[in-house]
């Protein structure tokens, strides 16, 4: 066998041995197991096999977005009885979104998990963050089909529950773009500008990324499925900025 041949083999079965490890960080055990290896399946090493029945995770992916959106609605309406459609629809966005799914997605070790293509391999795949938010999406769709809604509301509540009832969500519900424009003017600054550095992507799978200017300074950027989650994600990191250097002056 080639020696690249040898390598990818090599990755493989210790990728495969990594599994268990991954279902027991978890809490969850699959009976489909083909269902766990598409959803850590990237269509780059599919597109690698010649065989027919190796999928790539991007349908699960499309599936776990919804899956993820509705599982973490009903915790919502559970956590928050009183507030507003526009006040949970905030809440929602403000940890729905790529950079969290990826951080998370960093913490259950998924990125070591996955079935890369070479050249993906080659260029760090592993800690790409639309790359880990996506497997993570499809991951909670396998859980889901695998092993039905008590199991996925399980795994997301594990997760996404810390967030939820962090001090921040509970305080007023304003959204990161909000309070960032409220916080700079009252230092006296002019209102954020939030510009679009990049597009890519295909059309089913675009991936933002957003500068937000305050002043004549860069304060934040952030990166989405969407623009509008793009600019929430970089005004999360200019609030933080913007709150550093108003304790700063004080």
């Amino acid at each position: 066998m080639h020696k690249d041949g040898k390598k990818q083999m090599h990755g493989k079965l210790n990728r495969n041995a990594l599994l268990p490890q991954l279902e027991t960080m978890i809490g969850y055990r699959f009976r489909n197991r083909r269902l766990l290896f598409e959803a850590l399946t990237h269509r780059s090493y599919a597109s690698q096999r010649s065989r027919a029945e190796i999928r790539d995770n991007e349908r699960l992916e499309f599936f776990g977005d919804a899956v993820v959106g509705f599982a973490i609605s009903k915790m919502l309406l559970n956590l928050f009885p009183e507030s507003d459609e526009g006040l949970l629809s905030r809440i929602r966005a403000s940890v729905v979104g790529t950079e969290t799914l990826a951080s998370l997605a960093e913490g259950i070790g998924l990125g070591r998990c996955l079935f890369l293509g070479s050249g993906e391999e080659k260029t760090g795949g592993r800690s790409k963050k639309s790359v880990l938010a996506n497997s993570f999406e499809a991951l909670a769709a396998a859980v889901y089909l695998d092993g039905g809604v008590a199991s996925v509301e399980k795994f997301i509540e594990r997760y996404f529950g810390p967030l939820l009832d962090a001090h921040e969500l509970r305080d007023d519900g304003r959204d990161y773009k909000t309070k960032l424009q409220e916080l700079s003017h009252a230092m006296g600054c002019s209102p954020p500008c939030y510009l679009v550095d990049d597009v890519s992507g295909p059309d089913h799978d675009l991936m933002f990324k957003v500068t937000v200017i305050v002043g004549d300074d860069c304060f934040g950027r952030g990166i989405g499925k969407t623009r509008k989650e793009a600019e929430q994600c970089a005004a999360r990191e200019g609030l933080s900025l913007l709150q550093e250097e108003q304790r700063r002056l004080t």
